[in-house]
């Protein structure tokens, strides 16, 4: 499904989400555990977006590396690398979260934008993501999510039911691609519920920090 979209996924993340999905991975990137020659890891990485917000923001990076299962997304991505010229800063690879080819206490920080909820097991996702930390690393979850706000929860939904599909069909072509997009949304944890995901995974020290009124949230857990 991500590779049928792949050539239109940037134009649509900024449309769908009005520009915010910059201010999003800013904000993401702001909570990195901040070290020297650090290393970082993206699951679920598309077209490498949030490895570029990293790099950018942060020159102590000293090895970015991004996985994705859709090889469509990773030929976008590794385009727009060499068009910015940071294929030797970031490297992005096919590869699949739920079992992450990388030894122990490798990672500093290791992120996840968009992805979790299209897992099956998200849990063992989470698991992978503390194995590969190092101690007092950052495992970062920016995900959707819903408000606690009853209006502001209705228009949320309204959006993602029946606007998000036509706008997604116009500049895609592809309607099921966003409409599995709500579906995922609504049915998946998020806050405390997530916080308990983290939780069980291992993470300690965890940490919500709601989006434009809770319609996304970065969640921050720490491995000990």
């Amino acid at each position: 499904m991500f590779n049928s979209i792949s050539k239109r996924y940037d134009l649509l993340n900024r449309l769908l989400s009005f520009g915010l999905d910059i201010q999003w991975r800013n904000k993401l990137s702001d909570q990195l555990a901040k070290r020297d020659n650090m290393k970082v890891l993206d699951l679920a990485t598309g077209t490498g977006d949030v490895l570029i917000t990293f790099v950018k923001r942060h020159t102590s990076i000293v090895q970015a590396i991004g996985l994705d299962m859709a090889q469509g997304m990773l030929d976008v991505g590794n385009d727009k690398l060499a068009r910015l010229g940071l294929s030797n800063t970031i490297t992005l690879q096919h590869g699949d979260a739920n079992h992450i080819l990388f030894a122990e206490n490798t990672f500093d920080n290791i992120s996840m934008s968009f992805g979790i909820r299209n897992v099956e097991e998200p849990v063992q996702v989470l698991k992978e993501m503390n194995r590969t930390l190092k101690s007092g690393g950052h495992g970062l979850i920016l995900e959707f999510s819903m408000p606690d706000n009853a209006l502001i929860r209705f228009f949320h939904i309204f959006y993602l039911r029946y606007c998000v599909p036509v706008i997604g069909w116009v500049f895609s072509g592809n309607y099921k691609a966003y409409k599995y997009l709500n579906q995922t949304i609504e049915d998946f944890p998020y806050g405390d519920d997530f916080c308990t995901l983290m939780q069980t995974a291992g993470f300690t020290n965890i940490k919500r920090t709601p989006l434009l009124f809770g319609t996304a949230t970065i969640y921050q857990g720490e491995k000990e």
